[in-house]
């Protein structure tokens, strides 16, 4: 019998552990009693990004990007828009390169923005460039099944 897939808050951070026939049912966290899918991109820093890979069962898509960088600006309410159509199977958050530079170093982000996908806390697979909602989704969802 299975326990069920773990899944952070994107509001408290708490780790919540959704039955996998109940992710698509709208379920809330147990602390703060946010919806858990709500097409929201987590913000995450070098405090909460290993944690937050870590506890999740499901894909996390990680942006890396830069307030300077215009192909992120364009590209920042595109992955918005995909998290709305890959929640529940994945998660998205994005990284603040230049609030972060710890992250972009360690995993040797050189080109912005920078799609990373992780599974159970491991880099799967990256994509550079800027990308349209429907890219990323399409994208992802080749990613994930690999």
């Amino acid at each position: 019998m299975a326990l069920g897939i773990h899944v952070s808050c994107h509001q408290c951070q708490a780790i919540n552990r959704v039955p996998e026939s109940r992710l698509a049912s709208h379920p809330k966290c147990g602390r703060c009693h946010q919806l858990l899918f709500a097409g929201q991109v987590a913000q995450l820093s070098s405090a909460d990004f290993n944690r937050y890979l870590r506890n999740s069962n499901l894909p996390v898509l990680v942006m890396f990007w830069a307030n300077w960088c215009g192909y992120c600006k364009k590209t920042l309410p595109e992955f918005r828009q995909a998290a709305l159509r890959l929640e529940p199977a994945f998660r998205l958050a994005q990284v603040n390169t230049d609030a972060e530079s710890h992250l972009s170093r360690k995993y040797g982000i050189q080109s912005l923005p920078t799609l990373v996908l992780f599974r159970n806390g491991k880099e799967v697979v990256r994509q550079t460039g800027a990308l349209s909602a429907e890219q990323i989704v399409a994208w992802a969802k080749r990613a994930g099944q690999s």
